[in-house]
């Protein structure tokens, strides 16, 4: 029987209990199951996505109707929004999941010490994966396609604001496991909007989950790492930095700095700050704030900044650390490298920073010393993407130091055993 035949109504901890329950049962045969088998379920999950863009669309409507009444920021209503070409990218990136290499039973290491015995690293699955978030009805398929790659199963504990849409999703990720003869329970749904499920995940469900990813706010994030009690993939807040060093070109700069900021300004990987050198200010800083302000970006800046740019207003101490999701930016004149880099280390937030130079050796101190999950050169800070790094998708982004950092793909939801052959060696 399928997780979404339970009764949702009356008591949530044994409702949660028993998903848990029927989680680790599913994971055990498909930990086990073929890569042949996993790749039919994952193409059959995309078919199954386009042929109800529809019905998923008309569930779409329904949340954003809810969220509009309650008041959903810009930033939460965009990620909350689908139409056909979003519905399109969420198939495709099943797609791609599904065309990824098999990480389960990869031999990473392999290595045979003096004695004779030989030992190899296997990847396995991690077993369980609880995934809460907020908003965004693609996180449903993403997390479902990387976490079934990767032989987990997963519980998808999504928002409410974005529940019919993760519903139609499901159904048809349910399909697709049903398609290929794996456990439905492999993919489970939470059913209810009662906030204490999520507490109930926390807790490990008696020890059925065995990590927690968070995907949303910073409210929920922080939650979940003040209060799991098991293991936790996440990131607080993308205060992600362009810096544009002296050696940037003008035009690769503007490119960059709009792209990183408004292609899409309610993602984590959105520029939030910009520091530009003193060396080019006289020749970059003008054309690449006009060019944000005409893109309606309001223009934060230190009293350089405001002093060289009609447009900025006076940045605060509480802009430099901030997550704006929005079409605002922090601009700040830095003299030189070092100082650019003394800056994000005081208030970045560990995510993503970008530095725009022809300086060669800039940039590989740049990408050297910043102590973020990712750093680039001479290009957007939006690439911080699972699907753009060749994961198909993500199902979040770490910025911890603890076995997953960065865009956690496939690879990143395994662990690995030790695997040791002999030939009746014994020890002394």
């Amino acid at each position: 029987m399928s997780v979404v035949a339970l009764k949702t109504d009356g008591d949530t901890a044994a409702l949660m209990a028993e998903i848990g329950r029927r989680a680790r049962a599913a994971a055990r045969p498909l930990a086990l199951a073929s890569a042949a088998t996993k790749l039919k379920a994952l193409l059959a999950m995309a078919e199954a996505i386009r042929r109800n863009v529809e019905p998923i669309l008309e569930a779409n409507a329904l949340d954003m109707q809810r969220g509009e009444a309650q008041g959903l920021s810009s930033a939460m209503l965009d990620r909350l929004r689908l139409d056909a070409g979003r519905v399109e990218a969420i198939a495709a990136s099943v797609e791609a999941i599904a065309e990824l290499a098999d990480p389960v039973g990869d031999v990473t290491a392999s290595w045979t010490r003096p004695n004779g015995l030989a030992i190899e690293r296997v990847r396995t699955p991690l077993g369980v994966i609880g995934v809460i978030y907020e908003s965004r009805p693609n996180v449903t398929a993403d997390a479902g396609a990387l976490c079934l790659k990767a032989g987990n199963a997963v519980i998808l504990r999504g928002g409410s604001d974005s529940t019919e849409s993760s519903a139609a999703i499901h159904a048809c990720l349910v399909e697709g496991l049903r398609a290929a003869g794996l456990p439905e329970d492999a993919i489970q749904r939470v059913p209810t909007r009662d906030r204490a499920a999520v507490g109930e995940m926390l807790t490990g469900l008696s020890g059925n989950v065995d990590v927690i990813v968070p995907r949303g706010g910073r409210s929920l994030v922080e939650r979940v790492q003040n209060e799991a009690r098991v293991p936790v993939f996440a990131h607080l807040e993308g205060v992600c930095h362009v810096y544009i060093h002296a050696g940037a070109d003008l035009e690769m700069a503007k490119d960059v700095v709009l792209n990183s900021k408004l292609r899409r300004t309610g993602i984590c990987g959105a520029a939030e700050t910009l520091l530009i050198d003193r060396a080019v200010v006289d020749t970059h800083l003008q054309p690449i704030l006009t060019a944000l302000a005409e893109g309606g970006c309001e223009i934060r800046g230190d009293a350089e900044v405001v002093a060289r740019f009609a447009g900025a207003v006076p940045a605060s101490e509480e802009d430099w650390p901030k997550e704006y999701l929005a079409a605002i930016i922090a601009v700040k004149v830095v003299d030189g490298l070092e100082e650019a880099l003394e800056h994000i280390a005081s208030y970045s937030s560990g995510h993503t920073e970008a530095i725009v130079t022809s300086d060669e050796e800039a940039a590989r101190r740049f990408l050297s010393v910043v102590d973020s999950a990712i750093v680039l050169h001479n290009a957007s800070t939006q690439f911080a993407d699972g699907g753009e790094f060749g994961m198909g998708a993500e199902i979040g982004i770490a910025t911890g130091r603890m076995h997953a950092r960065g865009p956690v793909g496939v690879e990143q939801l395994t662990s690995f055993k030790y695997c040791v052959h002999g030939a009746g060696q014994t020890r002394t």
